[in-house]
Formats: C-alpha cells, sequence, structure tokens
C-alpha cells in the first residue's frame, strides 16, 4: 500500500529536521521526501496532512504489563494496542509479572506471545522484555545473567530497588561484560519509610506522611560510586529531585558512563497537585516540589537527564479506588503523554519540538542500545502522526488501555495521535 502525506510538518532529532514537506511511504518504507511531490503512483491514499506533526515513532524505556498474572489490569494485547495509540511503537516492559520475566523460559513466552497478537488492522507497539536482575524481582538473589543475556530481553533491570548495595556491586561486577543495557532505581526504602508524597509545606497543608528527598539521594550517590568503582554503564530510572539531578550533573562530569530518565508526571506536576488526593497521584517516587519539577524540567533540555520514560502502571478500578495513603502506586500514561506534554512544553515555547522528541524517541532508543527511528528515505516507517490541536476525551471508552487509573479521566485533553505506523522487526 502506498501513502502519501501532504504538507505534513516533519519532526525528526536523527537528522535536526523541523520543516513542512510531503512524505511518501511504500511497502513499509518511506520511499521519498520532498517540499512537494506532484505526481503519486496509481491507487496512492493521499492525505492532506496540514497543521499535523509526523514523528518517528516514540520509544518508552520502562512500562508495566498485567500479564502474565494480573491480566484484569492489562494485557500485552491491550499494552501494545494502548502504546501505538498514544505514537509508541516501542515499549521495554519490566519483569514485574507472575511469574517474573527471570528465565528463559519466560522470556520465550513473552516472545511467543508477541508473535500471536491479532492481527485485525488496529496498530501494535512491539513489546520488548527487561530481564530480571533477581529472582522474582525480589531484590535478594542474582539471576543467571549470562543465560538471560542469550535470549533477546532488551537488557537488565527490576521493577523495586536493590536495597543491598553489596548485592548491586556483585551485580555490576557480573553485567559488565555482557554487554546489555542496565536500568536501575535508586531509592532507600527505609528513607522513605510509611510517606506517600514529597516532604515539605504542601504534605503538612494535606495531612499526608512525606518522604525525605534524602530516599533518592542517598541512594544515587552510593549507586553513582559502584559504578566509579566498577566502570559498568547503568541506567538510572526514576529521577525525581533536583538534588538528585545535582548527582547525576556531578557523575556525568567525571566521565561516568550514565544515563537517566524521569517520568512524564513529574515534568507535568508536583506537590501542589497531590491536593485533589486522586489515588492516580500516588506515585513512587512521589512527585517532587515545584523547585524540583523546574529542575527535572531544566535537566532534560539541557541533556543531563537523557529520556522521559512513562512508567506506564495499569491498575483496576477497585485497586485505586480507596484513599490515597492505601492505593496502590502508578498511573496509566501512554495515550495521554504526548499531548499533554506537547501543551504544557511545546505550545507554550518553553521546550522545542525536537527536545520533546528526542527525549521521548530518539533518546530512550539509544539508552537501550537500539537504532533509533528516523525519518528518512529508505528508512522503515516506524511513525506516529499527531494532530496537536485535535480535542478528545479521556474515558474508558476511548482508550486502549484497559485501565482508566489517570488523574485525567474524564476530562478534555488536546492533542491526538491520527495514525501509528509500527515496524514489524
Amino acid at each position: 500500500m502506498r501513502e502519501l502525506l501532504q504538507q505534513v510538518r516533519v519532526i525528526d532529532p536523527v537528522s535536526a529536521t523541523d520543516r513542512v514537506a510531503d512524505v511518501l511511504i511504500e511497502g513499509g518504507t518511506i520511499a521519498a521526501i520532498a517540499d512537494t511531490i506532484p505526481t503519486a503512483p496509481d491507487e496512492t491514499l493521499v492525505y492532506n496532512c496540514q497543521g499535523q506533526v509526523l514523528l518517528p515513532g516514540l520509544v518508552d524505556l520502562y512500562s508495566h504489563s498485567g500479564e502474565p498474572g494480573f491480566e484484569e489490569r492489562e494485557t500485552l494485547d491491550s499494552l501494545s494496542r494502548a502504546a501505538a495509540a498514544g505514537g509508541f511503537t516501542r515499549v521495554a516492559v519490566l519483569p514485574d509479572t507472575v511469574p517474573a520475566i527471570d528465565r528463559p523460559a519466560t522470556v520465550l513466552w513473552f516472545q511467543e506471545q508477541q508473535k500471536h497478537l491479532s492481527t485485525d488492522g488496529v496498530a501494535r507497539s512491539r513489546c520488548f522484555p527487561w530481564g530480571a536482575l533477581t529472582v522474582g524481582h525480589q531484590g535478594e538473589q542474582m539471576t543467571e545473567l549470562a543465560e538471560l543475556a542469550t535470549t533477546g530481553i532488551v537488557g537488565f533491570a527490576d521493577s523495586q530497588p536493590l536495597q543491598n548495595l553489596l548485592l548491586v556491586q556483585r551485580v555490576l561486577e557480573y553485567a559488565r561484560p555482557l554487554n546489555q543495557p542496565l536500568a536501575l532505581w535508586a531509592y532507600n526504602l527505609d528513607l522513605a519509610g510509611k510517606g506517600v508524597m514529597r516532604e515539605g509545606p504542601d504534605a503538612l497543608l494535606f495531612g499526608l506522611p512525606g518522604i525525605s528527598e534524602t530516599a533518592d539521594t542517598s541512594a544515587i550517590a552510593a549507586l553513582i560510586e559502584c559504578v566509579a568503582a566498577t566502570g559498568t554503564p547503568v541506567h538510572f530510572m526514576r529521577i525525581a529531585t533536583a538534588r538528585a539531578v545535582d548527582l547525576l550533573k556531578a557523575g556525568k562530569d567525571r566521565g561516568l558512563p550514565i544515563t537517566a530518565s524521569t517520568t512524564w508526571l513529574h515534568l507535568l506536576l508536583n506537590t501542589q497537585a497531590v491536593g485533589t488526593y486522586d489515588p492516580s497521584l500516588h506515585l513512587c517516587p512521589p512527585l517532587g516540589t515545584p523547585a524540583d519539577q523546574a529542575a527535572l524540567l531544566q535537566a532534560v533540555d539541557q541533556g543531563i537527564i537523557d529520556a522521559i520514560a512513562i512508567d506506564h502502571t495499569p491498575h483496576t478500578y477497585e485497586d485505586k479506588t480507596v484513599a490515597f495513603a492505601e492505593a496502590p502506586v502508578g498511573a496509566i500514561g501512554l495515550e495521554l503523554a504526548l499531548p499533554l506534554l506537547w501543551q504544557a512544553l511545546v505550545a507554550s515555547n518553553h521546550w522545542s519540538p525536537l527536545t520533546l522528541v528526542q527525549a521521548l524517541s530518539t533518546a530512550p532508543a539509544r539508552c537501550l542500545g537500539q537504532t533509533p527511528p528516523a525519518i528518512a528515505p529508505g528508512q522503515p516507517t516506524e511513525l506516529a502522526l499527531f494532530a496537536p490541536d485535535k480535542t478528545w476525551t479521556v474515558e474508558a471508552r476511548s482508550l486502549q488501555s484497559k485501565a482508566t487509573n489517570t488523574p485525567w479521566l474524564g476530562q478534555e485533553i488536546q492533542g491526538k495521535i491520527i495514525k501509528s505506523w509500527c515496524a514489524t522487526a
């Protein structure tokens, strides 16, 4: 099938392109890009794309699947559909399933499930499994890393922060020769205690137990020293505070092999939003103060934080229909992140479009050791067509995800993916 996208705004960080052009797609490949393509081959579907934006497929560093184990929350099929509906053509799935993705048989099952997803014409993202660092992702016993490394995992990660620093050191030593991406969440659960939001004036005002930033920073500082000692490249997940940004910058200035990501919600919101007591805003790490939020935004813009992750965490309605402090942590976001970030940061001229797309596509792919999606002749059609002015209401029937745990449920938002082209290999 041939498709001609006429006068679409092409944004591609790989080539630093931001221009209006015609784009011809043919047989799963970008056939041509030009200011105008006056004649198209017979039987070409022609679309007037004025006011729309063509992006390389977005790449999510880490999100959660309910399947296997909690299919009532999310299946691999609904996860891949939700990702494509949000412009994400690749999603790296954390290993906290039941059973965990901690042995070759589970990885093989995951890969087989991907092959057998329905071919009903609905776009589906490719999902790649992270291999668990510890058995059952329980943080106690290291998995057979060398064996897992041969199975086609996207890299190694645990869904929970490792609390045993000796185990962290051993993981870094064993993982180094395997040359696989390694993602760690540096967070001290003892220091977090029973807190449910970031410590400070807002926590006092809302009457909720606070979590000191030292829960983040002490663990990040220790992990940076472990990286310095072993030389093993590490991706720092879920950066959430201004002081954490300072530590990352210092580590990068030392030449340490580290990359980092924050989540989209930590860029959009801060502790003031918790005043709604919406259980979907019970996150871990918690939303930062306004100063933390400003530091994170600046860090992404400056490249200190390399990428934005979605950390899509589906829960059932019953799971989240409880008091804020009792709700399980996490919110969905694959279908919402791009339009909300675009409106908050690009439409407001706070960031350039290239900065946002770089952090959602090119940089995450490179953190995973993958070739980034690109918009150029000869490249596969791994693309997303975005209408920044299109409005829609966030409802269960308008979402591809099975879950609805988002603070934007029932609200009208601006910006919508019109179509995603997901490469099959």
